[in-house]
């Protein structure tokens, strides 16, 4: 059987190195990474393999490769050889594809046998005592561990292993977007923004490179980004926007609160969005149209476009001190949940930091102003708390009207 599929050539070479026990494509955003492992893993499924996909933390198969590989196998025409059910997938040849998440699954992951291939998605995140556990356990003979990820830090586990200090009968290959031929257009227009604007922020989403800035991330140590629970149907929704100047993204962030935790689980995430484009933007969020949304005050012309469209929209009272002000309101939440949908929100908070002295490496308390579209809008939505001055915890019981 001749399948045609388009890998990125330095993918290429690790795919086709013989003898080798790790398999590793890791660097930025929009590379292919994921894709080439896909399709690759889809095509040796059609002899008779067992594939165990990984991921430090899985809550649910939505939060697997399940659906990238579904995807690929109707895209490459090949379903009619495959038996694909809720929670697993089949060749007709016997090769099987299994997904769990090591740090809920790691005494069932233990157990199994005969794994031929883990592919390790979002590798990243994978801890040492995982990395400890899951080694050992893939023993078959001849085995291979696939490890995909976008570096983070330096001294994460993964990176250190991997790249910095890389174990034997390893091969690998730094891949970023400009070596993939089927780069998409939306996320090239993303790419040029952050290139453009926040070159630190481009180096690490884009170029794979690890964050220089760790210590001076702000959310750093609030931020989760998970799948949980959808909220309850009376459920208080705060809603904020970010208007884009130009090629600026422009961000509508949908948000609630549950046990002293804010949970931002739906946005609408645009560059170069024109004002009359909004309304259809601002529909695809449910309930924008049902509750108040508080946006930048320094656009008071999109602010009343909003409001002459059907949206209850109105300005943020932004004064003196009010970014810092909000980021230490929104750092008051034991934690901010981010659902991994929401995609522009994730890289905002997971970037926005605090400027550094290039002399001395001391982080300042002034807050850059860059990666800050989602978080902005964040606190603008929850500018009523900050102005009555009331604790998380009234936020939480409803105590204040707003």
């Amino acid at each position: 059987m001749q399948i045609r599929c388009y890998i990125p050539k330095e993918a290429q070479r690790v795919l086709r190195t013989r003898d080798v026990r790790y398999r590793v494509l890791y660097g930025g955003r929009g590379s292919g990474k994921s894709y080439a492992f896909a399709n690759s893993l889809i095509v040796l499924a059609l002899s008779k393999k067992r594939i165990l996909c990984v991921r430090e933390i899985q809550m649910s198969i939505r939060d697997s490769v399940y659906r990238l590989l579904c995807d690929r196998i109707y895209a490459l025409k090949l379903e009619h050889y495959f038996i694909i059910q809720r929670d697993t997938i089949r060749s007709v040849y016997g090769a099987e594809f299994i997904f769990r998440g090591l740090k809920t699954n790691i005494s069932e992951i233990k157990s199994l046998e005969g794994i031929d291939i883990v592919w390790c998605e979002e590798a990243e995140k994978i801890s040492q005592e995982s990395w400890d556990i899951l080694i050992p356990t893939i023993r078959q003979e001849n085995s291979e561990i696939w490890v995909s990820f976008n570096p983070d830090d330096e001294r994460s586990p993964t990176y250190q292993m991997f790249v910095e200090k890389p174990v034997e009968r390893l091969v690998s290959a730094f891949i970023n977007y400009d070596s993939n031929a089927l780069f998409p257009e939306v996320l090239r227009r993303e790419m040029e923004w952050c290139r453009g604007n926040d070159p630190e922020k481009y180096d690490h989403i884009w170029g794979g490179h690890p964050k220089k800035y760790g210590q001076a991330v702000i959310f750093k140590n609030k931020l989760r980004v998970e799948d949980f629970e959808p909220p309850a149907d009376d459920t208080q929704f705060y809603f904020g926007a970010d208007f884009g100047f130009g090629v600026d993204p422009s961000c509508l962030v949908r948000m609630f609160i549950r046990d002293r935790k804010l949970y931002l689980d739906k946005e609408f995430y645009g560059y170069a969005i024109e004002i009359d484009d909004l309304p259809r933007c601002y529909d695809t969020v449910s309930g924008s149209r049902d509750w108040v949304i508080r946006g930048d005050s320094s656009r008071p012309d999109t602010i009343s476009y909003l409001a002459n469209h059907g949206f209850n929209c109105v300005a943020a009272e932004k004064g003196p001190g009010s970014v810092e002000d909000g980021i230490e309101f929104l750092k008051n939440f034991e934690a901010i949940i981010i659902h991994p949908s929401c995609t522009g929100s994730v890289s905002d908070f997971s970037n926005y930091r605090w400027k550094v002295d290039k002399i001395t490496d001391q982080v300042l308390p002034i807050p850059v102003d860059k990666s800050n579209h989602s978080c902005d809008a964040a606190r603008y939505a929850l500018e009523p708390y900050m102005k009555a001055n009331v604790t998380i915890y009234d936020a939480m019981m409803g105590m204040t009207n707003v």
